[in-house]
C-alpha cells in the first residue's frame, strides 16, 4: 500500500511541475488533463487530478475535459476503451458534478496504427534531447495519438525550438499520412 501511495504522489507531483500556464492555449473549452489553468474551478482543478491519476492513462492517449457549471464533458482519444470508462466513473463521483458527458473517442484497432506509434514514440523519446527533458516523468508530457495513419501531437514543451523538432521527428516516421502539431509553448 506505501508503494501506491508513493507512485500516486510521484505522478501528482510530475504534473504539478509541468507548465501550467502555454502560450498558445487550445480552445478554452479543451482543456488538457496534464496543462493546469490558474483561473480554473475547483471542479476543473478535481476533474484534472483524477484523470492524470488513471493507471492506465498512457502517451499514446489524450484525456481533455470541458467544465460549464455542473456539467463536465470528457474529450480526447483513447486506445483503450476501458480508460474511456474509467475516465466516466471517476468524474461522476467528483462532488459539485452533476453530470457527465464522456465524448472521449476510442481510437479503432489496427496493427498499422500500433507500428506507428511504436515508430513516433522511438523517433521522437529516442532522441536523447527530447528525452531527458520531457520522458522522466511518470507521465510524459507529450503525447501522440495515432488514427488511421494520421498523428495528433499533444502536451507540453519548454520552448518554439522543442516543439519544432519533435515536429520534424514526428514526420520522418515511414508510414504517416500526416502530423498534426498541437504541442503547446510553456510561457516565460
Amino acid at each position: 500500500m506505501p508503494t501506491n501511495r508513493l507512485v500516486s504522489a510521484l505522478a501528482l507531483a510530475a504534473f504539478s511541475i509541468s507548465p501550467a500556464i502555454c502560450a498558445d492555449k487550445h480552445d478554452k473549452k479543451h482543456q488538457d488533463a496534464f496543462v493546469g489553468d490558474p483561473d480554473e474551478t475547483e471542479i476543473a482543478k478535481h476533474v484534472r487530478h483524477e484523470l492524470v491519476m488513471l493507471p492506465y492513462y498512457g502517451i499514446f492517449d489524450d484525456l481533455a475535459f470541458n467544465v460549464e457549471g455542473h456539467t463536465v464533458t470528457l474529450l480526447g482519444a483513447v486506445v483503450r476503451p476501458t480508460l474511456k470508462d474509467d475516465a466516466g466513473r471517476v468524474v461522476k463521483r467528483i462532488a459539485g458534478v452533476e453530470q457527465v458527458v464522456n465524448n472521449i473517442e476510442v481510437l479503432p484497432l489496427s496493427p498499422n496504427d500500433d507500428q506507428i506509434r511504436r515508430a513516433e514514440y522511438r523517433a521522437i523519446y529516442g532522441d536523447a534531447s527530447i528525452s531527458t527533458r520531457y520522458g522522466f516523468r511518470a507521465l510524459p508530457s507529450i503525447h501522440i495519438i495515432v488514427k488511421n495513419g494520421n498523428v495528433t501531437l499533444e502536451g507540453v514543451v519548454a520552448n518554439q525550438g522543442d516543439k519544432n523538432l519533435i515536429g520534424i521527428k514526428a514526420n520522418g516516421v515511414s508510414g504517416v499520412f500526416s502530423v498534426t502539431n498541437n504541442l503547446l509553448v510553456e510561457e516565460k
